[in-house]
């Protein structure tokens, strides 16, 4: 048998593959819609982000190859979010504009098959879930170089809603640009994106001035319209303003994440991998941190995360967040959280949710 017959063979056996995948596809689809009816008779929430850690972290654990265990999960990833379209429209606001690092993560996490909507702030996206004209939101929270978004965290001090979900997306900039390299005459892009690139700009671009807009879009889109500007933009941005690629990942460190948080109106139940967002407050006196720290260490808690923000109607008097390991139905999580309670001048739960790594 012939090269050619052989790959034919194969190529007809892919075939009669695909058509059971598509029949198996429509049997899940069918079982999706019957779960929709369920979730609308008793006004459940379309959107389960414990139930889908499940399925993902199912499904990797029964892949044995040759696939990469990423690529099983974004077929599934893409396979939930078809199937959960049956179920209900979902919308999901995202802060920025198209093809920002916010609407790749809220891609990332909801798929393609939910409409997305993007919006000019961080309190925009708020208001937007909490005046139900979406189902949720996503917002970033922190950036493993430069550290935490604080508007965010003012934002969830104030609000009613609950951290549903967390994501963590590799950060990749890109030098993008309509025209020649040697055209470009100014770069601009976000403070952020700007800050992460900023070795990087400073060793190939020395001589060109920078210039801060409001997102990585507004950045493409600049570019689009003006062959002097190159843009530090994502990869999708290039795809969706038809730019050219001047240089690829030109972030100054290989390992920069940006976690963003899902925010919606109800809480989400256990899984068993989950964390606890906090935020509380105390009158400033010796040795008072240690002794709020305690509770946690007592029953064993993995604090990942404390940061600080000053209150701003009380000077030199701060707020104190804490991501915490676990769910605050457990009764371990409990225990500390009514310890920490009682030496509390503020104490606010921001959510538990399941954890993205």
């Amino acid at each position: 048998m012939s090269r050619n017959e052989s790959v034919d063979v194969l190529r007809k056996k892919i075939d009669q593959i695909d058509e059971k995948i598509v029949l198996l596809l429509k049997d899940r689809a069918s079982l999706a819609q019957r779960i929709g009816s369920n979730k609308s008779l008793n006004g459940q929430e379309i959107y389960a982000p414990g139930r889908e850690k499940e399925v993902l972290s199912r499904v990797s654990q029964l892949n044995r190859g040759p696939l990469s265990e990423q690529a099983i999960r974004s077929v599934f990833r893409e396979i939930i979010s078809g199937c959960r379209a049956l179920e209900g429209p979902l919308r999901v606001a995202f802060f920025g504009a198209e093809a920002t690092y916010a609407h790749l993560a809220a891609r990332e996490k909801f798929g393609a098959s939910v409409a997305l909507s993007p919006t000019a702030s961080i309190a925009e996206v708020f208001q937007a879930v909490t005046q139900a004209r979406v189902s949720f939101g996503v917002v970033p929270i922190e950036n493993s170089t430069e550290g935490v978004v604080a508007h965010t965290l003012d934002m969830l001090v104030d609000s009613e809603l609950k951290i549903c979900a967390e994501i963590f997306l590799d950060i990749h900039h890109n030098l993008l640009s309509s025209g020649r390299p040697a055209d470009i005459q100014r770069i601009v892009s976000h403070p952020q994106a700007l800050a992460q690139c900023r070795g990087w700009l400073a060793s190939h671009f020395p001589h060109i001035p920078v210039e801060e807009v409001a997102s990585t879009a507004h950045a493409a889109i600049a570019a689009a319209t003006d062959k002097t500007v190159g843009a530090i933009s994502s990869a999708l941005a290039r795809e969706v303003y038809d730019l050219k690629v001047v240089a690829a990942n030109i972030e100054d460190h290989s390992n920069n994440i940006t976690r963003f948080l899902v925010i919606g109106r109800n809480a989400t139940r256990r899984t068993g991998d989950d964390k606890t967002s906090l935020v509380f407050s105390v009158k400033d006196k010796p040795g008072i941190l240690h002794r709020m720290l305690q509770p946690f260490a007592r029953s064993r808690i993995n604090l990942t995360k404390i940061e600080s923000r000053p209150i701003k109607s009380k000077p030199w008097e701060y707020l104190f967040f804490i991501d915490c390991r676990g769910h605050r139905d457990e009764p371990r999580i409990k225990r500390a959280l009514k310890t920490l309670e009682r030496s509390c001048d503020f104490l606010k739960i921001l959510g538990s949710y399941p954890s993205g790594r």
